[in-house]
């Protein structure tokens, strides 16, 4: 039997193939077109369209009148526009001649870049804020240049350099994007930077840009106000000696806003705006510039402790404002002697007397009466021992209590060392905003949480002293000026100063001698005000300066300045 290969079969079997071809193209059409047409199109964006972002304008820091701490200049960046070409040309080539002559920073491996993005139509930063004299030349050279293209842009900037510094901080850069490296910067970060907008680019299958559009505008930063008066910031600034470290600060004390804040020593924030490398930061870090004294630096109190002495005497009626005492320049206590400053002793004393001369006996006569824990329950009253609330990073300091020595040594504290502490020695540590919150408190009779912002609330919390007891303490603070250690400052016409002075010691007796680094640190507190203007607090801690004298010279310079301010 033969089988006959008829025309009609063979065109039956080509229908049917290619029937089922076509339904196999209809299938997958439809799966790409309906089935995964969003997905694809999203991939087809993804493939020819880039985002770049805008960056946005950061916020100013202004002071309490206004006046710039922190803005942005205009500056001028030189790019390298590229244009597809595989080489460079010879004219591409002498205009890099050109152009080394007047920037002389076109280093091997930026030109091996400037290659790159001419090959790839790229955009190149070769020079960011190029100088006027630069900017001239440049313009005359290059004017209708189609690779070389100066752009507009602003750049952070400090006009008044290392002042204020360490509040307001100073800016890093990852990558190209500058970030608040310390201070306000960084702490109001999100705050400053505002918002990136958004530009949407159309790029062909070589990565070149077709097209560009704006799909989300920037937004700039905001402006953030702080508490300092700039005048009095310039004022702390100059009277500082150059020759010391530590800090001032200068608060109102009824509503805690710091009015001025200097730690020494500084730095220029400028700096950081461009790359320094390791030797440069190295050379930066050997005097420790980006310590924030006021805060996040304790020391011992010293004689300015005794405020809180007397008032934990007054309080605990261990002493009355009639007490007297006599000094002979020691007092025995558990078979030691205990001296005062005095090594032939003051002799009959009063209250305001012991105080004003500094005389440590009747501190000493206190100690002797008072449990350690009683005397830091009142240091507490005053903010002492504790955080002080100020928005940056602050140390507690300490206020030793017996558990604190049992559970630090696992010794209990001994009574001798009360002596030790009523004067302001032993453990204790304070800050110097802790001091200005404790000065404060005795003028107004609340704590108040110190201030950086204008737009903080102002938080107080009662000390629960008695009104008289306070006074007493203020009638000591004038008779250190009129009398005693701080008299200097007594002959400035319609100023009125309470103050107290102290020298904490850093090393034993004989150390002294070796260098300065072993010399007491100075303190000067005081609460002043000039005719009827409203109070401040001033708070002056110089590290290493021997005695208290450069801290009331610098005190004195301080209130002499700062009432020429107030009669102009």
């Amino acid at each position: 039997m033969t089988t006959q290969n008829s025309p009609d079969s063979k065109i039956n079997i080509i229908i049917i193939i290619f029937a089922i071809s076509i339904s196999v193209i209809i299938v997958r059409l439809f799966h790409l077109q309906i089935l995964e047409s969003s997905e694809l199109l999203n991939l087809s964006k993804r493939n020819f369209t880039r985002i770049s972002y805008i960056a946005s304008l950061r916020g100013d820091i202004l002071d309490c009148n206004n006046f710039l701490l922190a803005t942005n200049r205009p500056i001028f960046n030189l790019y390298w526009i590229g244009t597809e070409n595989r080489n460079l040309t010879e004219s591409q080539n002498k205009n890099l001649a050109k152009l080394q002559e007047i920037i002389s920073e076109l280093s091997e491996d930026l030109i091996n870049d400037i290659k790159q993005s001419e090959r790839f139509a790229k955009k190149l930063l070769i020079k960011s804020d190029i100088s006027f004299e630069e900017l001239s030349k440049l313009e005359e050279i290059f004017a209708s240049n189609e690779n070389i293209k100066i752009e507009n842009d602003f750049k952070r900037f400090y006009p008044y350099q290392n002042l204020a510094c360490h509040i307001i901080g100073y800016l890093s850069q990852a990558n190209i994007e500058s970030i608040g490296k310390t201070g306000l910067e960084y702490l109001l970060e999100n705050e400053l930077k505002g918002q990136k907008g958004k530009l949407l680019s159309t790029i062909n299958a070589l990565g070149k840009k077709l097209s560009q559009r704006e799909i989300e505008d920037a937004i700039a930063g905001q402006q953030i106000k702080t508490t300092l008066d700039l005048r009095l910031q310039q004022i702390t600034e100059q009277s500082f000696p150059t020759e010391y470290s530590g800090s001032i600060i200068i608060m109102d004390p009824y509503d805690g806003s710091i009015k001025a804040l200097t730690s020494r020593p500084n730095f220029d924030p400028n700096i950081f705006l461009k790359s320094i490398n390791h030797d440069q930061w190295q050379e930066l870090q050997k005097e420790r510039p980006f310590i924030n004294r006021a805060f996040s630096a304790s020391y011992p109190p010293a004689s300015i402790f005794k405020l809180i002495t007397i008032i934990a005497g007054l309080e605990e009626h261990v002493i009355d404002q009639e007490t007297e005492t006599f000094c002979k320049g020691h007092t025995m206590f558990a078979g030691r002697k205990y001296h005062c400053g005095i090594k032939t002793g003051h002799g009959k004393l009063n209250i305001k007397d012991s105080f004003a001369q500094s005389c440590n006996i009747l501190f000493y006569r206190i100690g002797k009466h008072l449990k350690v824990d009683t005397i830091a329950k009142y240091a507490y009253q005053f903010g002492l021992g504790k955080k002080s609330g100020v928005i940056f990073p602050e140390l507690e300091g300490l206020v030793p209590t017996n558990r604190w020595k049992i559970e630090r040594f696992g010794e209990r504290w001994w009574p001798g060392e009360t002596l030790s502490l009523s004067i302001g020695q032993s453990f204790l540590l304070v800050t110097p905003i802790q001091i200005a919150k404790m000065i404060s408190a005795i003028f107004t009779g609340y704590q108040v949480k110190p201030r950086m912002l204008e737009s903080e609330p102002i938080e107080k919390t009662e000390t629960n002293i008695k009104r008289e007891n306070l006074n007493l303490l203020q009638s000591l603070m004038k008779k250190v000026v009129k009398s005693g250690t701080g008299k200097r400052v007594s002959t400035i016409n319609d100023m009125k100063v309470y103050a107290k002075t102290g020298t904490a010691q850093t090393s034993a007796l004989e150390k002294r001698k070796l260098g300065k680094e072993y010399q007491e640190h100075a303190w000067f507190v005081s609460y002043f005000s000039y005719k009827n203007n409203k109070p401040l607090t001033m708070v002056i801690l110089i590290e290493h300066a021997g005695n208290t004298r450069p801290a009331v010279s610098c005190a004195r310079a301080i209130l002499l300045k700062y009432k020429k301010i107030m009669e102009s």
